[in-house]
């Protein structure tokens, strides 16, 4: 989400808009991603609430829009507006993770029911990134389809000079945080199932790192950890197989770079969004999420099949497509 809301910064300050970020600590992984000429507001905290301020600085810097890059933040959003009032400006939210999740137990389910159901009250537009994300969407929050704005992330660039990690001659390879909502634990436990033993890579960081690294010792899985890379092309590109195993995504962007290199790719029924990425069965197997076998099984084809063409992602024009929704919301 981070990531492809610096790529939609870029392009707006290309067409010569003004864009302010306001940030809790610009000094984390993505910090040589910052387009030049933004402008920085740090709340010197990473802390959820400290966003609380936001309408102080909306005050201060007086934007014609506000962007939301994602439902993570949107709370905020709605605080923004009942602080401000008549005087907050149109807020444009972005839908970017799933708005149902199987781990929430039925009473939260239920207050983020009600809660979604609200956000038509805060929110003057709502973007989803693909058609089946925005049905998903609408029929969440209780509104018409048409409501709901399709904008697909900008692709990933590659980026000059990125290190790269050093990498076994052919392996599994999985990108993401190494977050519970992920499930590596899968991909870990289906790797001494698979006819070839070749070693595990996943690209990030997170809480999960020590079980993750626990249980691959326990299996005998050759796991390599090697931390958040600045730029994952090259990685996905000298895959045997990208793997996807998460419990729930809103439009998994990693599907789309593998895809774009022309590395086939394996991933759960984590979101309706996978149906329109891996669209033919020529480009990778989407499995269930409580299938092991199922996961070996695809895992063991596409390290023999041969890989797919290069695909190539959508929304090259998304930075110019959201400065047309902004500009649609100013008075006439």
């Amino acid at each position: 989400m981070e990531r492809a809301f610096l790529r939609l910064a870029g392009g707006w300050l290309a067409a010569g808009r003004r864009v302010t970020l306001v940030i809790g600590d610009p000094t984390g992984a993505l910090a040589h991603e910052l387009p030049a000429g933004i402008e920085l507001v740090v709340l010197g905290s990473d802390a959820y609430r400290a966003m609380l301020v936001l309408p102080r600085h909306v005050r201060a810097s007086r934007p014609d829009v506000i962007f939301c890059p994602g439902n993570h933040y949107t709370s905020v959003a709605a605080w923004t507006r009942w602080r401000l009032r008549k005087h907050c400006p149109p807020i444009v939210g972005k839908v970017s993770n799933a708005l149902v999740r199987p781990d929430q137990n039925a009473i939260v389910r239920a207050g983020q029911a009600a809660w979604l159901r609200l956000h038509p009250r805060f929110l003057d537009r709502i973007v989803a990134m693909t058609p089946a994300s925005a049905e998903a969407t609408a029929d969440a929050m209780g509104i018409d389809r048409r409501a709901v704005t399709v904008i697909p992330n900008p692709p990933a660039q590659r980026i000059a000079g990125a290190p790269q990690p050093a990498l076994p001659p052919r392996y599994v390879l999985g990108v993401g945080r190494l977050a519970p909502q992920k499930r590596w634990d899968r991909l870990v436990a289906a790797m001494p199932s698979l006819d070839a033993r070749l070693p595990l890579v996943i690209l990030g960081e997170g809480e999960s790192r020590d079980a993750l690294a626990a249980k691959a010792r326990r299996l005998g899985v050759d796991l390599r950890l090697p931390g958040h890379a600045a730029d994952p092309l090259d990685a996905m590109a000298g895959a045997a197989v990208v793997a996807l195993t998460s419990d729930f995504e809103g439009v998994p962007g990693v599907l789309r770079e593998a895809l774009s290199v022309g590395t086939p790719v394996v991933t759960t029924d984590s979101t309706p969004a996978v149906q329109e990425i891996v669209s033919s069965p020529a480009l990778g197997t989407i499995v269930p999420r409580e299938n092991p076998d199922a996961l070996a099984h695809a895992l063991d084809h596409w390290l023999v099949a041969p890989r797919p063409a290069p695909v190539a992602p959508p929304g090259a024009d998304s930075a110019w497509r959201y400065l047309a929704l902004f500009d649609s919301l100013m008075p006439a």
